[in-house]
């Protein structure tokens, strides 16, 4: 497979029947990761990646778009696991973490490890995601929603690793209040 190139676009969009994006997306070229999130708290608006939307104009399905989202602006931080399983899908994990309507995802651990060092109840089941890479593991996410949120979190759970303190102290959004608009 082709290394997939980053696009940094990701696009707010409604359609009239989602079960065309079920139908069409399993006839897309095997290339394509074709792959779109219902956005949390509606009912029919959805996030996708420019690879996405791009299949999706090629093969003629017809969609509302709201607004376009500099992914630039949405922030990863990756366990050295994730970032070599899910390097070519960071389009695809930004666009989890706006359909969360986050500003920042970060990994938090792998499904099935019997000890994560933390609760994931703490911050309510809301604040937490999970992303099936291609290669088979099922990473977990902690969503952000705010630039201190992930300052504080990642300084508990790293114990204060620089690293990753300055990873948060540098997400490029201050809160959800930021992000675009899609209505």
């Amino acid at each position: 497979m082709a290394a997939r190139r980053l696009m940094n676009r990701l696009y707010y969009f409604t359609i009239e029947d989602e079960s065309i994006l079920a139908e069409t997306f399993s006839q897309l070229e095997k290339e394509v990761y074709a792959i779109t999130y219902k956005v949390i708290g509606t009912e029919d608006v959805f996030v996708t990646t420019s690879e996405t939307k791009d299949a999706m104009d090629r093969n003629d399905i017809p969609y509302n778009l709201l607004a376009e989202e500099d992914g630039a602006r949405i922030a990863v931080y990756h366990s050295p696991l994730s970032r070599e399983e899910l390097g070519d899908y960071e389009d695809a994990v930004k666009a989890l973490a706006l359909a969360w309507r986050a500003i920042a995802i970060a990994c938090v651990g792998v499904n099935g490890e019997g000890n994560l060092g933390f609760d994931l109840t703490s911050g309510g089941a809301k604040s937490y995601t999970y992303f099936t890479a291609p290669a088979g593991h099922t990473f977990i996410w902690r969503l952000f929603r705010e630039r201190e949120e992930a300052v504080e979190f990642l300084s508990r759970l790293t114990a204060g690793e620089k690293k990753a303190v300055e990873w948060a102290e540098s997400i490029p959004l201050n809160s959800t209040k930021e992000l675009k608009s899609y209505h």
